[in-house]
């Protein structure tokens, strides 16, 4: 009599246990985003550069978005290699820069490695340098309210060394030598008397120097260049370039002026024929927008 075989259980289906993923096989499936394959091929991608070195440095993002003025999801973004929230390529580069300098890397490399897996290396260059004409009227405003005020200046000054030449033969003569001293220190004192009245004159009439009806704004770069952007009234683009240490733009517009403007410790500021100081602090990228009239109140 034959006996019966006892049949081992089979398991259908997956194994309740897995093990833990290991090393991809050679042969084994392609990463899903070509994006990855072309990062894995050329060593780590823009984002994750960025992101090293920052941890190396020791840096969290809240404080390189502090030190930067770049906030903090698109610190985050640009990590990530999503620099569509950079809100263009121009915008994208300058965050580059930015961020770069902040963490010890070269940001014109990056900025050269960004252009070429984006292909705007060219076409931004050609964008940027035709822009239409930019308006460089009233250069010489400024010029000739800093003469007026220095002819001023020199007026008073004529006045008070006249007013002090008049008083000292007052003195009771060379006899008394304790009498010059009252007179030395009281012709200072008429000097810096005459000499405040004309201060609120020089603001007025640097304000006056601007046409009334239109805004006027003056850009000057200096010790370090930047970056800037000026629109008009009606959003048309001004300027989109570098402002090389030492350059000045200037533009005008019968309603609005609007700017960004990176590294704005870089750029000092002239409004209306206002002196308005820096734009900005070193590194900080700001947005403005300036009407005709007092720049403070615009």
């Amino acid at each position: 009599m034959a006996s019966a075989r006892k049949a081992c259980p089979v398991t259908i289906g997956k194994s309740p246990r897995r093990s833990a993923p290991g090393p991809s096989a050679p042969g084994s499936a392609a990463p899903e985003h070509p994006a990855e394959q072309s990062h894995a091929a050329d060593g780590p991608s823009i984002g994750r550069l960025l992101a090293r070195a920052r941890i190396d440095a020791g840096l969290t993002v809240d404080q390189v978005s502090t030190r930067t003025r770049i906030r903090v999801p698109i610190v985050h973004a640009v990590e990530a290699d999503d620099f569509d929230r950079c809100g263009g390529a121009f915008y994208a580069r300058g965050h580059l820069r930015l961020l770069a300098r902040e963490v010890g890397l070269d940001g014109e490399a990056l900025v050269a490695r960004y252009d070429a897996e984006h292909g705007g290396g060219g076409a931004s260059a050609t964008r940027l340098f035709d822009v239409g004409p930019v308006t460089v009227k009233d250069h010489r405003r400024p010029n000739w309210t800093g003469a007026m005020v220095a002819a001023i200046v020199a007026v008073v000054v004529l006045i008070g060394y006249n007013l002090v030449g008049s008083s000292s033969p007052a003195g009771n003569g060379p006899g008394a030598a304790s009498a010059p001293l009252p007179s030395g220190v009281s012709a200072p004192a008429t000097l810096e008397a005459s000499a405040q009245p004309p201060a609120p004159e020089a603001g007025a009439g640097a304000v006056a120097g601007a046409p009334a009806d239109k805004v006027t704004v003056k850009l000057v770069a200096g010790q370090d260049k930047s970056w800037v952007t000026a629109k008009d009234g009606s959003g048309k683009s001004l300027f989109s370039n570098n402002l090389e240490a030492g350059q000045d733009q200037t533009f005008t517009d019968p309603k609005k002026i609007t700017l960004v403007i990176g590294n704005a410790g870089a750029v000092h500021l002239f409004v209306n024929g206002k002196d308005l100081g820096p734009a900005g602090q070193d590194g900080q990228v700001v947005h403005l927008t300036y009407t005709p009239g007092d720049p403070q109140a615009g």
